[in-house]
C-alpha cells in the first residue's frame, strides 16, 4: 500500500456516496474475474442492492466493515460477519475482501486483513474463518499471512463468467482475549 494512502478504517454507517463507490469496487472485481458470489455481468442495481444490505447490517451491528480509499474512492474493503449463532460468540466470518484492480500488488490486501484481525480482537473474537478460490491470489495472500488451510471443496462455486471452481477454507486463531471486549 502506498504510504500516501490512508490505512483501512472501520465504517459504522454508509452514506449514498460510499455505497456508490463500493458498488464500483464490487463491479470492478467481478469484471476482473474475482469469484465473490456474483456472476458477470454484475449490474449496477444488483451491486447497489448488495451494499445497501451490507449498510443495514453494519448499522445493526451485525457486520464490521473496513474500507480503504484512494484519490478515486474506495479501493479495498473487507467485512467481518459478527451475527452468528449464540453458541459461536467467539467467532466471526471474514467476507468480501475486495481490492480494486487499480490498487493491487501494493500491500492493500495485507493491510485490510491486518485491520480486520485487529477489529475482530477488539470485538472479542478469537477465531476467524474464510474461504477463497483454491490456488488464487487471495488464497496465496491468506497463506502468506499465516491463515491455516482446512481443506478444499471441488466445484463449490462458479467463476463470474461460468465454470466451476474449487474453494479452500481457512481459519485464523487470534488467541485468547483477556478482559471484556469493546462494544462492536
Amino acid at each position: 500500500m502506498s504510504t500516501t494512502e490512508p490505512p483501512p478504517r472501520r465504517l459504522l454507517t454508509l452514506d449514498d456516496a460510499m455505497v456508490d463507490g463500493l458498488a464500483d469496487l464490487l463491479i470492478d472485481c467481478v469484471e476482473g474475474d474475482a469469484s465473490v458470489s456474483f456472476m458477470h455481468p454484475l449490474t449496477r442495481d444488483r451491486a447497489l442492492a448488495f451494499w445497501r444490505r451490507v449498510a443495514r447490517g453494519v448499522a445493526a451491528g451485525e457486520r464490521a466493515l473496513l474500507v480503504a480509499q484512494d484519490e478515486h474512492g474506495p479501493c479495498g474493503t473487507v467485512q467481518l460477519v459478527l451475527d452468528l449463532p449464540e453458541n459461536q460468540p467467539h467467532r466471526a466470518d471474514l467476507a468480501k475482501m475486495l481490492v480494486h484492480r487499480r490498487a493491487r500488488r501494493r500491500g492493500l490486501g495485507t493491510a485490510l486483513m491486518r485491520a480486520a484481525e485487529a477489529v475482530a480482537r477488539d470485538c472479542g473474537r478469537t477465531l476467524l474463518v474464510l474461504d477463497a478460490v483454491t490456488g488464487g491470489d487471495a488464497a496465496r495472500l491468506y497463506e502468506r499471512l499465516g491463515w491455516v488451510r482446512v481443506g478444499d471443496v471441488p466445484g463449490y462455486a462458479l467463476m463470474p463468467r461460468g465454470g466451476p471452481c474449487s474453494t479452500t477454507f481457512y481459519y485464523r486463531d487470534l488467541g485468547e482475549i483477556v478482559g471484556p471486549a469493546a462494544p462492536c
